[in-house]
């Protein structure tokens, strides 16, 4: 499949009468985080849909987590996987005291920069592109960890490649997981109704787990919607995941913010033959 190219949202801007003409977009992120990329679709003249395909709920455990932030002035360096990882962390880590003043804070991807960022952290390390785990092993502070105390802020049943890697190169990893992501009880008739009238022509998905999950809750009957709409994805793990599921149209945003995935569908309004078939 060929990778596009996507014009930034900024030049998109300033084009003359810029639309999403009405496109229907399929949103599925968590509910209390699809509201700014709902807002900036209908900005531009989409139709957002709603249709959390991930439910954020507390973790089973909360003691292991919580030994873990009270100690961190022990350790070199702390990695925040996910805005919701900081959410769900930065008021118990306020509320002992702040992070130590020995204690690197990193970040994957911009959301979750944007997420420190809110409660005053203004300096952490994150890669410039790529806002993935191998992207940001990729940076200088990474390459020598031997013997360093590194805790991953993450959920319960994420990927591990990250910590089995920091652990590769000589590293102690501790992984505090604060939250629990689970799929969500829906009744998804009126989303069937909606697309067999073809309101939805576009499908946003920023999870493989979202992605099974909206695979599972559509059942048979709608599995074929999903494989014969445009896709658009933010990373090439997700859009591997969706290949192997049949799905036949994919868009890559050239990251995983607000801005590139509505400049990703405003690719597809205005050249409907970028989104070609996988082959």
């Amino acid at each position: 499949m060929q990778q596009q190219a996507f014009l930034p949202l900024d030049t998109l801007a300033c084009q003359e009468s810029p639309c999403l003409n009405g496109l229907g977009v399929l949103v599925t992120r968590p509910e209390h985080q699809a509201g700014p990329l709902c807002c900036l679709i209908e900005q531009y003249g989409g139709v957002a849909i709603r249709c959390p395909t991930l439910r954020i709920t507390e973790p089973h455990d909360w003691a292991p987590a919580l030994a873990i932030v009270d100690r961190l002035a022990d350790d070199h360096l702390i990695i925040f996987t996910s805005a919701n990882a900081v959410d769900r962390a930065l008021p118990l880590i306020q509320k002992r005291g702040g992070f130590p003043s020995q204690l690197d804070i990193a970040a994957i991807g911009q959301a979750t920069v944007r997420a420190l960022g809110k409660y005053g952290v203004t300096h952490c390390l994150c890669p410039e592109q790529g806002f993935t785990s191998e992207a940001l092993l990729a940076l200088p502070r990474f390459q020598s960890v031997a013997g360093q105390r590194i805790v991953i802020v993450c959920g319960e049943g994420g990927r591990e490649w990250l910590a089995d890697t920091l652990t590769a190169r000589g590293a102690q990893v501790a992984r505090a997981k604060v939250y629990r992501r689970e799929p969500p009880s829906a009744d998804v008739g009126p989303l069937l109704e909606r697309w067999a009238r073809s309101d939805i022509g576009a499908v946003v998905m920023t999870s493989t787990e979202s992605l099974q999950n909206l695979f599972a809750m559509l059942g048979t009957i709608g599995q074929p919607y999903l494989r014969n709409t445009p896709l658009v994805v933010v990373s090439a793990r997700i859009r591997r995941s969706a290949v192997e599921q049949g799905c036949r149209y994919l868009l890559l945003a050239r990251e995983a913010s607000d801005e590139a995935i509505v400049a990703a569908l405003f690719d597809l309004t205005m050249n409907p033959l970028t989104s070609s078939p996988v082959t």
